[in-house]
């Protein structure tokens, strides 16, 4: 792209007016905004020589306590609202009587290889990253209409209505939310409020190659070490070789949406 001083003496060469001017470098800054944002949320195509990952969890349900402590560390990791679970554990009985037991299940967003939510949206707010396969929602286009919450056969998309813990703002509500690196402070009529939110897998926690410098909220948290995060397309990460070892399940995998979520059985 032009440099200022590359367009400036390019302006006097071609002997432009301002009007021509301002209309080139107008085009030269919008064009370097959209490039910003696409890198921000993964619309752009991964960078040369960048490998492509494919993010997900394996989640062994033999260790899950259902002590619940991922659900409030994402909670408390991305200030979510009232009524708005990024991830939260199901709990369900299994077996037949007299041979039954209980299980606890913990749901994030799946990020499907075949997500039903993206095309549903008319606006194209919601998409699948690229070069790490994390489902995203941008809050400036999203619109609230709530078609990617309906289609979510997991019920993992949420509608921020703007409801809060506290009658009062207090300190904790202004602690922003570091969500997309966009450090936002819920305010009244502004985003993310009616807007639909949902887990990124901390997506916040990438560096500039797309690694997490630490992992997600739910997994450090997670006292009984049952959930692990990683790259699947990384034949010797600790992700394969769990599947490799252990029997495994993918929730509701004959809708065909090939959830990122896996479940050591």
């Amino acid at each position: 792209m032009s440099t200022d001083s590359e367009l400036k003496a390019l302006a006097q060469q071609q002997g432009w007016s301002r009007k021509k001017f301002l209309e080139v470098t107008g085009v030269s800054v919008l064009a370097a905004l959209v490039t910003r944002a696409a890198n921000l949320f993964g619309k752009a195509a991964p960078a040369a020589g960048r490998r492509r990952r494919h993010y997900g969890m394996v989640i062994d349900l033999e260790r899950c306590v259902a002590c619940r402590a991922c659900t409030i560390a994402c909670k408390n990791e991305n200030k979510t609202p009232p009524e708005v679970f990024y991830t939260f554990v199901h709990e369900e009985e299994v077996g037949a009587y007299p041979n039954t037991k209980r299980i606890s299940i913990p749901q994030p967003c799946m990020h499907c290889e075949n997500p039903p939510c993206v095309p549903v949206c008319p606006l194209k707010a919601t998409w699948k990253r690229k070069e790490d396969g994390i489902v995203v929602v941008d809050y400036e286009k999203c619109q609230g209409l709530g078609y990617c919450v309906g289609a979510c056969p997991y019920d993992k998309r949420f509608m921020d209505v703007g409801e809060n813990y506290h009658a009062q703002p207090n300190e904790f509500d202004a602690i922003p939310s570091p969500e997309y690196k966009l450090n936002i402070v819920r305010k009244p009529d502004a985003s993310p409020i009616g807007k639909v939110r949902k887990c990124t897998f901390c997506l916040h926690k990438q560096d500039e190659n797309g690694e997490h410098t630490s992992l997600p909220a739910c997994v450090q948290t997670c006292m009984g070490k049952a959930i692990h995060f990683g790259d699947l397309n990384d034949p010797k990460g600790e992700l394969r070789k769990l599947l490799a070892t252990r029997k495994w399940m993918r929730v509701k995998e004959e809708l065909g949406t090939k959830p990122s979520v896996y479940y050591l059985l």
